[in-house]
């Protein structure tokens, strides 16, 4: 059995780390698990990433970069149709892949880092050799689901009480933003005597800088020369119908000939296993249609990487529309492409877009949006000088080595 095996690590040996989660797939949380990965391997420990689900063909490319195991997809992600249950199985997988890596993997580590799911931990924790664990928390799971039934509360009260309790396992806890610490003390008062730590995400920025963008000719069509860009899953929470609604908002400010060249591109993460995606991907199907606005709209899922750096390259700004958002990863990436980022004015984009100078922070409304959408419209040398200010930030705050060195020091803490 694995935790019968004398520690990898012998004295003032990098650490072997053995990363778990869910689901790898194209998300804000996958970027990060994958560029924590990636940072350890090259400061030098062993990595290993354990994951329920795995397509290559559906996940970031530097995923390949890292040797990738699977357990426990023949699981069921929820209990029927509707996607009814998906927490309490997801918990369910994770616990069989923390148990299926302990006793039938061949793997030796000292140190686990978790994410999104912390029933997980109890698992390494109650071993006979204890392992320790690092839980990284994009966000309480608990303030991600609604209630709308009694049924759902009863059915979530446990799985609530089962989250506090196992993330209060771990030996140290990383948040992603101070936004997020602060919500994380809220939320879970059984924790209050957790000062959690904060890690921003970080940019992989060689797989930026090592791309030459291609052309857009074949997503834009011709006589555009304002596009603007919403990345993000296609999902309810990310409110993406701001950035539509906002783009109606436009249409009634501008003369006809500027709101011909006007165009935005919708761009997300889709699985087809996940019915929310499919089911709002209609729904904003729908809404392009009511509001006649499939002449200057352009729907793209599951993009590649090279893609999305064409697009943020070429695109005037970025239209980022979740209210509350943990950190979130785009406006990063935006930055770095020297890319101004309109976002909603809470959450981690506070922490991450200078209003003014990096881009403008509004209100999450349609007409907020279309104001500052306008700007760059009338002012066009805003993308360059907004852009120049976002590379600069992102490097100076967000660099990768920074997170490297202190993702490291949190891990080899972990062992002293």
């Amino acid at each position: 059995m694995a935790e019968e095996r004398r520690p990898p690590g012998g004295p003032g040996a990098a650490p072997s780390v053995l990363f778990l989660h869910p689901d790898l797939g194209v998300g804000g949380a996958e970027r990060l698990v994958l560029d924590a990965a990636l940072a350890l391997q090259a400061r030098g420990c062993r990595v290993s990433l354990w994951t329920a689900h795995y397509d290559p063909g559906h996940c970031f490319a530097e995923s390949r970069e890292l040797p990738v195991r699977c357990a426990g997809d023949w699981l069921p992600r929820s209990l029927g149709w509707g996607g009814r249950g998906a927490a309490l199985c997801a918990y369910m997988r994770m616990v069989f892949l923390a148990l299926y890596v302990l006793f039938l993997a061949d793997e030796e580590f000292d140190v686990v880092v978790c994410d999104q799911v912390s029933a997980c931990i109890p698992v390494f924790k109650l071993a006979r050799r204890p392992k320790k664990v690092l839980f990284y928390c994009h966000f309480p799971d608990l303030l991600l689901t609604r209630r709308d039934s009694l049924l759902k509360r009863l059915y979530r009260a446990p799985i609530n009480w089962l989250e506090e309790y196992t993330t209060g396992l771990a030996d140290r806890i990383l948040v992603n933003s101070r936004f997020t610490a602060s919500v994380f003390k809220d939320t879970f008062k059984s924790l209050s005597h957790i000062d959690p730590d904060v890690l921003y995400p970080s940019l992989n920025v060689a797989a930026f800088d090592s791309v030459i963008p291609d052309k857009l000719d074949d997503l834009v069509p011709a006589g555009k020369k304002f596009l603007f860009l919403s990345i993000n899953r296609y999902e309810r929470k990310k409110n993406l119908a701001l950035a539509l609604e906002a783009l109606v908002q436009l249409r009634s400010r501008l003369p006809s000939q500027d709101w011909e060249r006007v165009h935005l591109i919708v761009a997300g993460g889709y699985d087809e296993r996940v019915l929310e995606n499919v089911e709002h991907y209609q729904e904003l199907q729908r809404l392009v249609q009511q509001a006649d606005l499939g002449q200057s709209v352009t729907f793209l899922r599951s993009f590649s990487d090279r893609q999305k750096i064409s697009l943020l390259h070429g695109c005037t700004c970025v239209l980022y529309t979740p209210s509350h958002e943990h950190f979130g990863i785009v406006p990063l990436e935006a930055m770095y492409m020297r890319c101004p980022v309109v976002a909603v004015n809470s959450g981690g984009p506070l922490e991450s877009v200078v209003h003014s100078v990096t881009g403008f922070l509004c209100e999450p409304d349609p007409v907020h949006f279309s104001e500052a959408i306008e700007k760059f419209i009338h002012e066009p040398s805003l993308k360059a000088t907004m852009g120049q200010a976002g590379r600069a930030r992102v490097k100076e705050k967000f660099s990768p080595e920074a997170f490297t060195e202190q993702l490291y020091q949190y891990v080899t803490k972990l062992l002293v």
